[in-house]
C-alpha cells in the first residue's frame, strides 16, 4: 500500500486563523473587536499551558482577550458571580472555563450558568440542541469542529461512508457524531465505547475512525481496514527515560503499525491539537458578529 495522506494539522489551522486575522480586522474597522475572556480555577500545569496558548492566539489575531485566574478554593458561587458578570460585559463575546476545575466545582452548572451567545465551547444545552438541529447560529465544540474541517481541507469525501467514533463524551465523541450524520456530511455512524462487545471488529468495518478514548496506543493494526481514515483525537502523556523531559506524547493510535494501513491518517502531536484552538478563534469571531 502506499504512503498514507499525514493530514497537517498545524498548516490547516494557519489557515483558518489566518482567516479569522483578516475577519476580525475588518471588523475592528467597524468598531468591533473579538473579544474572549478564559477563565482557570486553580494551578493545573496542563490547564495553564491550554489557556496559555489561548490567550497568546487571541493576541495574534487582534482580539481582545481576557484572562482570569482564580484560586483552587473557589467556591461555586464566587465562580458562577464571575460567570455572569462575563455574560454581562459587552467586550466578552466568548467565554470559557477550563476544564477540569477543581472536583467540588459542579461543571454542568457553571456551563449552563454562561449565556449560550458567549458559549464558544459549544457545551451549553442550547448549543448542543442546535448542533443536533444543524441550525448554523450555535457553536460547535471545538475539537470535532477541527475534525471535520481537516477531512474537508484534505478532499477526505464522507458521504455514505461508513464512520465508528470511538468515545462518547460530549466534548468529542457526540458531537463528532452530529457532525459526520449532518445532511452536510452524509456518513453513518456508530458511537462505540468501553463497553462496545467486539470493538476491534466494529473498527474494521468503518471506512473513517475518529479515536477519542484518552487511551495510550489503544487503536491497533488489527482494528483497521485498509484504506481507511483514521482521525487520533488522543493526545496523552507517555513515560519514556530516552526523552529529554522524560516523557513522550503519543495519541489514542499505535501510529506507526496503523499508519501503513491508512488511506489517510492525523499524527500526533501535530494533527487535531492546532485545529482546537483554530476553531476556538473562529467561534469567537462568529460570536462577535452574532453579538454585534
Amino acid at each position: 500500500m502506499s504512503k498514507p495522506q499525514i493530514l497537517d494539522g498545524k498548516a490547516v489551522a494557519a489557515s483558518v486563523l489566518d482567516e479569522c486575522r483578516t475577519e476580525a480586522a475588518e471588523l475592528v474597522k467597524n468598531g468591533i473587536t473579538p473579544g474572549l475572556a478564559v477563565v482557570l480555577v486553580g494551578e493545573d500545569p496542563a490547564s495553564q499551558v491550554y489557556v496559555g496558548s489561548k490567550v497568546r492566539a487571541c493576541g495574534e489575531l487582534g482580539f481582545h482577550s481576557k484572562k482570569i485566574e482564580l484560586p483552587a478554593e473557589t467556591t461555586q458561587d464566587e465562580l458562577l458571580k464571575v460567570v455572569l458578570e462575563l455574560n454581562a460585559d459587552p467586550s466578552v463575546h466568548g467565554i470559557l472555563v477550563q476544564s477540569p476545575p477543581p472536583p467540588h466545582i459542579d461543571e454542568e452548572a457553571i456551563v449552563r450558568a454562561i449565556d449560550s451567545r458567549k458559549d464558544v465551547d459549544g457545551f451549553h444545552p442550547e448549543n448542543v440542541a442546535k448542533l443536533a438541529l444543524e441550525d448554523p447560529t450555535g457553536f460547535v465544540p471545538c475539537t470535532p469542529a477541527g475534525c471535520m474541517k481537516l477531512l474537508e481541507v484534505s478532499g477526505i469525501d464522507t458521504s455514505g461512508k461508513e464512520a465508528v467514533v470511538i468515545g462518547r463524551s460530549m466534548i468529542v465523541g457526540k458531537p463528532m457524531a452530529l457532525l459526520l450524520v449532518s445532511k452536510k456530511a452524509n456518513a453513518t455512524v456508530t458511537i462505540a465505547h468501553s463497553r462496545t462487545a467486539d470493538l476491534p471488529g466494529v473498527c474494521r468495518r468503518a471506512d473513517i475512525v475518529v479515536a477519542a478514548v484518552g487511551r495510550p496506543e489503544m487503536v491497533k493494526a488489527d482494528w483497521i481496514k485498509p484504506g481507511a481514515v483514521v482521525i487520533d483525537v488522543g493526545i496523552n502523556r507517555v513515560d519514556d527515560a530516552s526523552k529529554k523531559r522524560g516523557y513522550r506524547l503519543t495519541g489514542d493510535v499505535a501510529y506507526e503499525e496503523v499508519a501503513p494501513l491508512c488511506s489517510a491518517i492525523t499524527p500526533v502531536p501535530g494533527g487535531v491539537g492546532p485545529m482546537t484552538i483554530a476553531m476556538l478563534m473562529r467561534n469567537t469571531l462568529q460570536a462577535a458578529k452574532q453579538l454585534g
